[in-house]
């Protein structure tokens, strides 16, 4: 039955399609994310130059991915935001004020009011849920204010920016908080990684993962009589995910642990650490995080209701409207995710930290927006994807990265950001207006 249809859309595609010109064409890929991944790629060789090869280094890149995650994770949210033509300017302040919450209460709230000392192996749980609860309360807060009451997302969450910083302020008297608890610091740092072991398995998985994927979309459309790709495009495709997954996982083992680290690891557990002994650190437990959350937001916007109605919504918020959606409820919806992740970001951030600050966060409303307009958002609405916010934030850290590395000075970074984001954005617009969107 299955060689049947094939055979019927193969024959429909001949004669009304014409054949794949190039490689690439047979590929089917997206011309706007080859062009991410190939400003990526030119960006990181033109930095390993400068650096005299140490911007590709396992170590650099091992640091280049703990400090993407924060940013990665609000930006995953952001693209819902911008879709339905909505702006979030507060989540830098949103995070501080999380971040504070979740350090009050794992450092000072349960110790000294439900007697659980930090080490106490609910601390980090409990923490965490209280701040994605407030910064759930706080996003759908915002969202009411731009669904039901009609002010603009750019007044409020430019007002938030002021309020939830300073509201942050008042929940640590303006002081650092910490240390935290330390199971929760394995969340952002150095110190929580999968090892080389549990980072092959986790690899390898995700490599079978991808595989059953891509076959299933390809039966799923082939039972509707869709057009498929041709089978050699597809294993290529399989191939090239495949290279990446496995090469990601063996960039990240390649980097050691310092032998000084592992004779105290050994000597802690009461052992002589072996002669020749080595470790790998694996994949860290923040971007094992960015995983999940790039998972379920991409499954939410292609899989579910909610995501057809805020991309429906994006694309025109009247016809949607006149549809039956209630565009004010998906607003808060949007928003209240949004503070999640916020919230997220937040323990993520911290956690690198190991501090509660109360400049935690800051500009990072710029990197968020930033990450998603260069991952090909549109600031016009009803387009974006997850895994292109993703990819912005990388290319934004490894700017910054790559520039710190270099020796330029903080405020040029800034200025350099900044025209990054505007070039984007016309780039953004040339395309839109060559392809006719």
């Amino acid at each position: 039955m299955a060689d049947t249809t094939q055979t019927s859309v193969t024959g429909q595609s001949d004669a009304s399609t014409p054949k794949p010109k190039s490689f690439l064409a047979a590929l089917d890929l997206d011309l706007r994310l080859l062009g991410m991944v190939g400003a990526f790629v030119l960006l990181c060789l033109i930095f390993n130059v400068f650096t005299d090869g140490r911007f590709l280094t396992p170590r650099n890149i091992f640091n280049l991915t703990i400090q993407t995650v924060s940013v990665a994770i609000m930006a995953t949210g952001m693209v819902f935001v911008i879709v339905t033509r909505h702006i979030d300017l507060s989540v830098g302040s949103l995070l501080a004020t999380c971040a504070a919450v979740m350090a009050v209460t794992q450092t000072q709230i349960l110790p000294g009011t439900f007697g659980l000392p930090l080490g106490h192996p609910a601390i980090w749980i409990l923490a965490i849920i209280a701040g994605v609860i407030v910064g759930a309360l706080i996003g759908a807060f915002h969202g009411w204010l731009v669904g039901y009451l009609g002010i603009p997302a750019f007044i409020v969450t430019l007002g938030g920016l002021l309020v939830w910083r300073n509201v942050a302020w008042f929940i640590t008297d303006g002081q650092t908080i910490g240390p935290l608890d330390e199971t929760f610091k394995m969340i952002g740092g150095i110190g929580g990684t999968l090892g080389t072991f549990w980072s092959w398995v986790f690899g390898f998985a995700s490599v079978v993962a991808v595989l059953f994927m891509i076959w299933a979309s390809r039966r799923r459309k082939l039972s509707h009589d869709f057009p498929v790709k041709p089978l050699w495009a597809e294993c290529a495709i399989a191939g090239i995910a495949s290279a990446a997954i496995l090469g990601f996982v063996a960039i990240l083992n390649a980097y050691q642990v310092p032998e000084r680290v592992l004779a105290r690891s050994f000597a802690a557990r009461g052992q002589e650490m072996p002669e020749g002994y080595t470790a790998g650190y694996g994949l860290p437990l923040s971007v094992l995080l960015l995983i999940v959350v790039a998972v379920a937001m991409t499954v939410i916007a292609q899989r579910t209701r909610l995501g057809r109605y805020i991309f429906a919504t994006g694309g025109n918020p009247d016809a949607a409207e006149l549809s039956g959606i209630n565009t004010r409820l998906l607003t808060v919806k949007i928003f209240a995710i949004m503070g999640m992740l916020c919230a997220l970001a937040a323990a993520v951030a911290s956690a690198r930290l190991g501090f509660s600050t109360n400049d935690i966060g800051t500009l990072d409303e710029l990197r968020v927006i930033a990450a998603a307009v260069i991952g090909g958002t549109a600031l016009a609405g009803g387009v974006g994807t997850i895994y292109g916010a993703i990819l912005g934030a990388l290319i934004m850290q490894s700017l910054q990265s790559g520039m710190a590395m270099v020796g330029v000075d903080a405020p040029l970074q800034n200025i350099v950001v900044g025209a990054v984001l505007v070039a984007a954005v016309l780039i953004d617009i040339i395309y839109r207006r060559r392809v006719g969107d």
